[in-house]
């Protein structure tokens, strides 16, 4: 079996290279081949190989570069470090993935599942590459409150903060007014854009707008004045100062 190693780590290319020897004594590896212009020019030159494992950052740009200039027909299997979730997105479009330091066992399976001539559903370089960069995170752009016995929407850019109060998680508007929301902080977090709201601490989520003053305090904390809020304890901790003012001036 004729394989082709295209890594830009050597440490990666050579374990990966023992893992192979050990698996595959017969096997001829050709490579490591560590940058894109290195892997077109052997592919243009040589018969295509029976197997090619494929790290996706390459020392001169991504990988996928070489699909782009060349139509390879040889099996792929992606050796790489991106995150896990990552990694079932690609298993669910049943190609094989693994997750460097390479284990043994996953690339025992990965040469099984090779050698047996399964073939994975076509897929496309673009549905690749929406793996790996998923669609950009949607926020959310409206809460709904109650008052009384009806519900109404509050849109996000009338919101000034969200803040917690006796285990209850209300938002304030921009005018004033006050709501209790079905959700946490921490789910408030996670629903708006960072880019606009910012979790000052354990008990604010604070709008840009609605930021008033900023003062130092105790040379190692921020005092923050809300908008329309009486709270006048609001702190920043030092380990939050830096990302707080890198949010403040962005």
């Amino acid at each position: 079996m004729q394989i082709l190693i295209i890594e830009d780590e050597n440490l990666a290319a050579k374990r990966l290279i023992k893992l192979l020897k050990e698996q595959l004594p017969d096997s001829v590896i050709h490579g490591n081949l560590d940058t894109i212009t290195a892997s077109v020019d052997w592919l243009k030159s040589n018969p295509e190989p029976d197997l090619i494992f494929l790290d996706i950052q390459l020392a001169d740009g991504i990988s996928f570069e070489i699909f782009e200039k060349l139509t390879i027909n040889s099996p792929i299997i992606f050796c790489t470090a991106f995150d896990q979730y990552a990694i079932k997105a690609f298993k669910l479009n049943s190609i094989d993935y693994l997750l460097k330091p390479v284990d043994p066992e996953e690339l025992k399976n990965a040469l099984n599942k090779f050698q047996s001539g399964r073939k994975a559903p076509a897929i496309t370089l673009d549905q690749i590459k929406n793996l790996l960069h998923p669609t950009q995170k949607t926020f959310k752009s409206r809460f709904l409150v109650k008052l009384g016995e009806r519900i109404q929407t509050v849109v996000i850019q009338d919101i000034a903060f969200f803040y917690s109060e006796d285990k209850v998680t209300l938002l304030q508007t921009r005018q004033g007014k006050k709501y209790i929301i079905d959700y946490t902080l921490d789910e408030v977090e996670e629903m708006v854009d960072p880019q606009y709201f910012f979790r000052l601490n354990r008990k604010y989520v604070s709008g840009i707008n609605a930021i008033k003053e900023v003062f130092t305090y105790s040379n190692s904390r921020l005092k923050i004045h809300l908008e329309n809020c009486n709270d006048n304890d609001i702190l920043i901790s030092r380990e939050k100062m830096g990302l707080f003012k890198s949010w403040l001036g962005q």
